[in-house]
């Protein structure tokens, strides 16, 4: 079971199982996750970066690849809404933490 981690100090790190959906993962666990479009892919404001795990967790979808294209993030810059956890621990960060 993956865990998630905090770039930052002050959160406590958590077990999500494999396959959850990553903005839900955060939002179970009382972590705040910016968003205008309530997870439907649009708004692109869930980015999260990802400092460790970014290999377990697959291909941007083509939802995801298009949100990317079109704010020119990162390749460690996730959609959240879009990001199925794989089996690999993951460090995240964002700007509103």
């Amino acid at each position: 079971m993956p865990k998630i981690s905090f770039a930052k100090p002050g959160r406590a790190a958590f077990d999500a199982a494999p396959g959850t959906n990553l903005m839900q993962a955060l939002l179970d666990h009382d972590v705040p996750v910016a968003s205008s479009c309530h997870g439907d892919g649009v708004c692109a404001k869930c980015r999260i970066e990802v400092s460790q795990g970014l290999e377990s967790l697959g291909a941007r979808n083509e939802t995801e690849e298009f949100l990317a294209e079109r704010f020119s993030l990162k390749k460690n810059v996730r959609i959240s809404c879009q990001v199925r956890l794989g089996d690999q621990d993951l460090t995240v960060d964002t700007t509103y933490w």
